[in-house]
């Protein structure tokens, strides 16, 4: 393939699949708030909190940033690295803040109803389903032919990011799912998430190392920004593993020293209250009740 000139990146061009998908969202997360959330929500409880409602417009607006003009096309036509950002943002930005903005209630009906799409989607949130399936679309998108394919056709493209951002929701959701009872423990969230940090390396270490133009869909003379390809690809790779890495990573830290101040509070918390309980006369009572008949001593 032979790509653009470099000005043409900035050339914009109407995307009217992401226009349409962005434009879904938004209704359908209208349309749950303000008709199907009356309904199902106790009177005297919010339909959603603010904070829902914050991180459904940041999520919605960088799914558009990520998949609209001028992304999307210096991505698909240009530089290998932008796609590996905007692989990025699908996969480990934007879904857990779409899954925070969703209320308990609109999960329960989405997850948790006894219909057959609902019975697959529980299986498909399973931490080891959802990890194998989010890694092995990580591992096909990188394959040479994908890659080539996806900067020739728009709609292979479009769809693969589909099921890149589809299976990422699906990986996050038992650490930040609306649904309590089906997140796992803070030590289980830690372990999955460093798993999950760890198939993304591998072809970033090979990008990085690699001799030569690894995708011939950027092997171009005329390079945005002045980026030759082998540069571009070694940018990918660090992307993918310094950035990608390291945000995990930094997640999980951070689980990690809240998991710890919390038990340290909870155990001080725990001293204290035994400290600060004053022994009764109905406690001595019952110690020596507890503690039986004294032995009689025989000769």
């Amino acid at each position: 393939m032979t790509s653009l000139p470099a000005a043409s990146a900035w050339d914009y061009e109407f995307h009217p699949e992401v226009w349409l998908l962005v434009a879904a969202i938004i209704g359908l997360g209208v349309y749950s708030a303000r008709t199907i959330g009356p309904l199902v929500v106790p009177e005297g409880e919010p339909v959603t909190t603010v904070n829902q409602k914050r991180f459904f417009i940041v999520g919605v607006a960088m799914l558009w940033f990520a998949a609209d003009w001028p992304m999307h096309d210096i991505a698909e036509e240009q530089l290998y690295f932008v796609h590996m950002l905007q692989h990025l943002l699908i996969s480990f930005i934007i879904p857990p803040l779409l899954l925070l903005a969703m209320p308990a209630w609109l999960a329960r009906l989405v997850i948790l109803d006894a219909g057959a799409p609902q019975r697959i989607l529980r299986v498909l949130t399973k931490p080891i389903v959802a990890g194998i399936i989010f890694n092995g679309l990580q591992i096909l998108t990188h394959w040479g032919a994908v890659v080539n394919l996806s900067s020739d056709n728009g709609p292979f493209h479009y769809t693969i990011h589909l099921l890149v951002f589809a299976s990422a929701l699906l990986m996050w959701f038992p650490v930040v799912g609306p649904l309590k009872e089906l997140q796992m423990g803070e030590p289980g969230k830690m372990l999955y998430l460093f798993l999950m940090s760890i198939v993304p390396t591998v072809p970033a270490g090979w990008l990085t190392f690699a001799e030569g133009v690894v995708y011939e869909a950027y092997e171009t003379d005329d390079a945005l920004w002045g980026i030759s390809p082998v540069e571009d690809q070694q940018a990918a790779g660090a992307v993918m593993k310094v950035i990608g890495g390291f945000y995990l990573w930094t997640i999980i830290a951070v689980r990690f020293f809240r998991l710890a101040a919390n038990n340290a509070r909870a155990e001080e918390q725990a001293r204290r209250d035994r400290h600060n309980r004053r022994l009764t006369f109905d406690d001595v009572e019952q110690r020596f009740a507890d503690a039986g008949e004294p032995p009689v001593e025989t000769r």
